[in-house]
């Protein structure tokens, strides 16, 4: 009597069937890698422009739509 198939259906079988593959795992793992060193660099290179600060809603332009230092040009090349 053959008992072969029993082993097929054991423990590993379902533990074999609940791992991921290998090379999903090892994606996963270069691009966490990647992730990280690429914040590690961001972050020691510090902000593009310090200066700059968030959106916020007092634009002080008096207008709903923005221009920042436009509304100063009054005049300059007429």
């Amino acid at each position: 009597m053959d008992v072969s198939w029993q082993s097929s259906f054991g423990a590993g079988a379902l533990v074999r069937k609940l791992v991921p593959p290998p090379a999903l795992c090892g994606f996963l793992l270069l691009l966490a890698l990647v992730f990280t060193l690429s914040y590690a660099m961001g972050a020691a290179a510090g902000p593009v422009a310090p200066g700059m600060h968030g959106t916020g809603t007092n634009r002080g332009d008096g207008g709903p739509g923005g221009g920042g230092d436009m509304g100063n040009m009054h005049g300059a090349g007429h």
